[in-house]
């Protein structure tokens, strides 16, 4: 796969786009306000067919409860079209969710406009906020998506410790994965 940078995403200080989106976790509509007083707020979005994401969630699901006692959430959206991608639908994120644990909110976004609000293009694309819920981060998770023990660049990890030390975060890094499927 070629890397290169996004040209439609957020720039770096922008504040984060609001949402209103449902919650296969907890059958609950999920927002920004719901994740008020967090000291970060993880935005990625995902889906349930890339073998990119796939090969992410236990790490995602570890990223999670290592930084859930730290202040920091993060919350996953599938923006994905469902009518030649049916294993992206609702249903299909439930069963997903459930599956393999999720101990965080997945949302649907059906109408693409939370993506296209964010910039997103590929799954996993991360989107990482600062308490004011200014974009500080935006791109992979790290430098190795096929095996876990062979990352040399923890990119994501390296931009939460620095969110939460008051540093400034290393530089962006293009996401990698699959695009999203737009209608």
């Amino acid at each position: 796969m070629v890397l290169t940078a996004s040209t439609m995403m957020l720039s770096l200080g922008t504040k984060a786009p609001d949402f209103q989106l449902p919650d296969v976790v907890s059958s609950t509509t999920i927002s920004l306000e719901t994740f008020a007083g967090k000291k970060g707020l993880l935005v990625m979005f995902i889906c349930n067919h890339c073998p990119y994401v796939q090969a992410y969630e236990d790490r995602l699901i570890a990223l999670q409860r290592d930084y859930a006692p730290k202040g920091v959430q993060l919350v996953a959206i599938n923006s994905n079209e469902t009518v030649n991608h049916p294993e992206d639908d609702f249903p299909h994120m439930v069963e997903r969710a459930k599956a393999k644990g999720y101990n965080f909110p997945y949302l649907r976004d059906d109408s693409q406009e939370v993506a296209r609000s964010y910039g997103a293009e590929r799954t996993p694309h991360i989107f990482l906020f600062d308490e004011k819920r200014r974009l500080r981060y935006t791109g992979r998770i790290d430098d190795n998506w096929q095996n876990p023990k062979a990352v040399k660049s923890h990119d994501l990890r390296n931009a939460l410790e620095a969110l939460l030390q008051a540093k400034e975060p290393p530089s962006n890094t293009p996401a990698i994965g699959c695009t999203i499927k737009w209608k």
